[in-house]
């Protein structure tokens, strides 16, 4: 299993919007299609207005298949234009878990 941690920088005071968006909209669209979301979390200390999000997959090919189908949607490319001007920066990491990890 690999787990895809992606964080956004939000701009400032942009957090409670960017869930809310999310929560009401974007969810719906996301996890049927990428399948195994692990959490979803918004920072209180360290980085200010940072928010990170885990999902799952069995590997790279699943991933990459999963990612294309939600990208052709055109009801995800609608949300996305909703949310990018929200986000100040991006970053993407792809986690594998130690053998003695709970979550591998």
């Amino acid at each position: 299993m690999i787990i895809e941690k992606r964080t956004y920088v939000l701009y400032p005071g942009r957090v409670p919007e960017y869930l809310r968006l999310y929560e009401e909209e974007g969810l719906a669209i996301q996890e049927p299609v990428l399948g195994n979301l692990i959490g979803y979390f918004a920072t209180e200390i360290g980085t200010q207005n940072e928010v990170m999000h885990l999902w799952g997959y069995e590997d790279h090919a699943e991933r990459d298949r999963r990612r294309a189908e939600l990208m052709a949607l055109p009801e995800w490319q609608d949300y996305l234009a909703k949310i990018l001007p929200m986000i100040m920066t991006m970053e993407n990491a792809i986690l594998r878990g130690a053998n003695f990890s709970p979550i591998r």
